[in-house]
């Protein structure tokens, strides 16, 4: 018996939608990148991008654990000497940008490679409800059914 490996004629990709609201931020990411890599499906091919294209929305009312939200600091470097730049987490959630928390938790959970971004490229995070996305008929993904552990 040989081993399945997909081709690029054969990948079937699905819209699904996620509600982020009360959901907590780890266990969300790891729902989220399983999607984008395809490893939920059965054809799934670790060198081809056979994953489906995932819109997150209401990422600014996601939740986290414990006192992450005060005492979690995320870095960045400006480029410059001495521009490092750091914010909270709960600073960053209530600022002009609080999708990218979501973002870079999901990022942070794919391969650093050419297929990684590429699967990164079906990932669209929202902070509202509101999505351009309605042309796709996208499927509802309940994460929070998934575990109790899932909602806060």
């Amino acid at each position: 018996m040989k081993t399945y490996s997909a081709k690029s004629g054969d990948i079937q990709k699905k819209w699904v939608i996620v509600d982020a609201e009360g959901l907590v931020l780890g266990r969300l990411a790891s729902v989220v990148a399983m999607r984008l890599r395809g490893k939920h499906k059965p054809s799934y091919t670790p060198h081809m991008d056979d994953g489906d294209h995932v819109i997150v929305i209401n990422a600014a009312k996601v939740k986290v654990t414990g006192n992450k939200l005060r005492d979690k600091v995320l870095y960045w470097h400006t480029g410059f000497i001495g521009g490092i730049k750091e914010r909270t987490m709960g600073e960053t959630l209530a600022g002009k940008h609080p999708e990218r928390l979501v973002e870079k938790a999901i990022e942070r959970m794919i391969s650093r490679n050419v297929l990684g971004r590429q699967q990164m490229g079906n990932l669209r995070v929202y902070a509202g409800a509101e999505h351009p996305h309605e042309a796709q008929q996208p499927e509802v993904l309940d994460v929070a059914a998934m575990n109790s552990k899932n909602k806060r």
